[in-house]
């Protein structure tokens, strides 16, 4: 037969005091470290600028172009485009953002005549979404 010791009041008092024994917050709960003002899709970026944006693609385009405007970026960070068709994630790109007022960023993917439904989910580094952008290849 085993024999149990009993723990001291001590350690007890202090899991309890810091929170050990609750389960640490999730990263939903953790406000984002940047803002997404714009995020649109396009046929191209010119001079740091989206070009040709909009919510219907025909299926002759040749590669879209998901461009985002972040703000109000605390620290340098990373975020991460998540291409979708339908509800198969076909790519994933990461890129960084640096801390300032105004970052923007961009990434393309080939659609290779795919038509449907498609998005691009915006996530930061705890894999939050913070945006999503849709657009329809026919």
């Amino acid at each position: 037969m085993k024999c149990f010791k009993p723990v001291p009041i001590i350690l007890i008092v202090l899991v309890v005091a810091y929170g050990g024994i609750v389960a640490p917050s999730s990263a939903q709960d953790k406000p984002s470290e940047f803002t997404i003002a714009r995020a649109v899709v396009g046929t191209g970026v010119e001079n740091l600028e989206p070009v040709g944006t909009a919510e219907l693609f025909s299926a002759s385009t040749e590669k879209v172009y998901c461009f985002i405007e972040a703000t109000n970026i605390s620290k340098d960070t990373e975020v991460a485009f998540v291409w979708y068709h339908g509800d198969r994630e076909l790519l994933k790109f990461n890129t960084a953002l640096k801390a300032g007022p105004k970052w923007r960023a961009y990434a393309h993917k080939n659609l290779y005549g795919q038509k449907g439904d498609w998005k691009v989910a915006i996530m930061d580094t705890e894999g939050k979404v913070l945006k999503e952008v849709k657009f329809k290849v026919d």
